[in-house]
């Protein structure tokens, strides 16, 4: 194609399916516009900036909701097609999966669905905040900034497909957490977290800049489809053994790459930011890290490791050492994180080793799908362990905001976060008492007891061991370890519980009075978590997980 009719495609064709598609994310940059507006014109004083967050995120949460079901009903569904004429939706744009912005991002019903999820979790957060009141009015504009500034990084993440987007994907979900894990000014273990988290996060973005200028130097590419059929070429009829330099610099890249995505997701051994940030950050914001982030970071870990995807021996090879290594990584996260978690006396700390065991098990269905792509070449079942991460990582939104929301109500009203601070809560008023129980819920199913929607994400998770460990044993180790782990979190979690319901108050301390809106905003998000396990909506969203997953390999 001549330059003339290149530049004529991408301003004609590309660009106009491009913006469409990325119409969301330009409404959150407007709200960030907005807010930077606000603060230069003083204007917080009569306009809170709280709602024009929300508002603009609520705006954005509509634009990819009509996607979705444009998408998913070819734009015939009669009640929203006057939504989808608001947006401008077209059967050439959203309606046509595949590669837009030149091909540096990649749109279909997967990276809708994470859309959705990310933009539904930001909701909630912001209500939160303004239940909680932090950020206080003179700082709003700031932290709201920040909040949807990580968020467009992370809605990013979910497209990407291109080296270099994944490293900007990375970094705009990152920078902005840096500040906000310190944004509590004043407080001396808020700015060592967050002089930590920036530290090592700079050091782990030069090691992942370089893991992406050595896979792209070897391959040749930037380009995600292109990587695995580049390096099958490569390879060619030669053995994949670790004498061959192509094979020892693929890897190389490969694992340098992964250092990045696995400090994001927190897996060990890069989880060393994590209790340290979360104990000094807001419960707020720390409930937003440990949730969107890791969304964010698998989805982008999905189209990393879909790229190696081929029937070439070498590639194939490939896809069984990179599903072994993450089975290795997926042990080590679960048993350090379950096991860390024992001794902490500070509740945010616990929940932050919590996080560590729990991306231990989503990385479980992530090893389990390549290899069961290396071996048995069962799309099918690939398929099926990619929609047990996204029902997992859809239960777990509501699990784990949960439970931040109601550290951060309890430490409104005692100014503590320490486990012992929670004696005696289920004595309170009645709204304390239904904030207890929907504690318990959450924590019962963290756990992943029936009948609550964390044991049927589990469950799902381990049926994805439980086949691949068909192509190689190891995953039923893996397997093992995680039913094991499971059992040690039960000790941990129920040690928070016990605090809440079995032992008495201190002498000295008032009870605990929760404002019934605060208690209404708990009730809200913990009722998903057994609606997805003791309803029909378990079934109407494992189905969707299946499809948008099954879309990914073509099936």
């Amino acid at each position: 194609m001549s330059v003339p009719d290149l530049l004529n495609h991408v301003l004609h064709t590309d660009l106009p399916r491009s913006v469409q598609i990325f119409a969301p994310e330009l409404v959150l940059c407007g709200t960030i516009v907005a807010l930077l507006l606000v603060r230069m014109f003083d204007a917080h004083r009569w306009l809170p900036t709280s709602w024009v967050a929300l508002f603009g995120t609520l705006a954005a949460f509509v634009g990819v909701f009509a996607q979705f079901m444009y998408m998913k009903t070819d734009g015939e569904h009669e009640s929203l097609k006057g939504m989808f004429h608001f947006w401008g939706l077209t059967a050439d744009g959203v309606g046509t999966s595949g590669p837009y912005f030149t091909g540096l991002l990649t749109h279909d019903s997967f990276a809708v669905f994470f859309r959705i999820g990310l933009l539904l979790f930001l909701i909630l957060v912001e209500a939160l905040t303004i239940l909680t009141g932090i950020p206080d009015q003179d700082d709003g504009q700031d932290f709201y900034t920040l909040l949807i500034g990580a968020t467009i990084g992370m809605l990013m993440a979910c497209g990407v497909n291109n080296l270099l987007m994944l490293f900007v994907a990375i970094e705009m979900m990152s920078v902005p957490s840096y500040v906000m894990v310190g944004f509590l000014k004043g407080r001396k273990v808020s700015s060592e977290a967050a002089f930590k988290y920036v530290v090592y996060g700079a050091g782990i973005a030069g090691v992942m800049l370089y893991g992406v200028s050595l896979l792209s130097g070897v391959l040749g590419t930037l380009s995600f489809p292109e990587l695995g059929s580049r390096f099958a070429l490569l390879m060619g009829d030669s053995a994949f053994t670790l004498s061959n330099p192509t094979a020892v610099a693929t890897i190389l890249g490969i694992m340098l790459i992964l250092v990045g995505v696995a400090f994001k997701l927190s897996l060990v051994p890069f989880h060393f930011w994590c209790p340290d940030a979360f104990e000094g950050a807001s419960a707020e914001v720390a409930g937003f890290l440990s949730v969107a982030s890791k969304a964010g970071a698998f989805a982008l870990l999905i189209r990393f490791a879909l790229a190696f995807q081929g029937t070439a021996p070498a590639v194939q090879t490939l896809c069984l050492i990179f599903g072994l290594a993450l089975g290795v990584v997926s042990c080590l996260s679960m048993t350090f994180g379950n096991l860390a978690a024992y001794t902490q006396t500070n509740l945010k700390r616990l929940l932050a080793y919590s996080t560590i065991a729990h991306a231990g098990y989503m990385v479980m269905a992530v090893a389990a799908m390549m290899v069961i792509l290396s071996g048995s070449k069962d799309k099918d079942a690939a398929a099926a362990c990619v929609s047990g991460l996204i029902y997992y990582i859809a239960v777990y939104l509501f699990m784990n905001l949960t439970a931040f929301a109601v550290v951060a109500f309890i430490r409104n009203q005692t100014f503590r976060e320490d486990i012992d601070s929670y004696n005696g809560l289920a004595t309170g008023g009645a709204v304390t008492k239904l904030v207890s129980v929907c504690l318990l819920i959450a924590f019962v199913s963290l756990v992943g007891l029936p009948p609550l929607a964390g044991f049927f994400g589990k469950f799902a998770i381990f049926s994805s061991a439980f086949r691949a460990g068909s192509v190689h044993w190891f995953l039923w180790v893996v397997l093992g370890l995680g039913g094991l782990n499971t059992v040690f979190s039960l000790f941990y979690y129920l040690r928070v519980l016990r605090a809440v319901f079995i032992l008495p108050p201190a002498d000295e301390t008032k009870p605990v009075e929760i404002p019934g809106m605060v208690g209404a905003y708990v009730v809200l998000i913990t009722l998903p978590i057994l609606a997805l396990g003791m309803s029909s909506f378990m079934g109407d969203l494992d189905a969707t997980a299946l499809d948008v997953a099954s879309q990914l390999f073509h099936i």
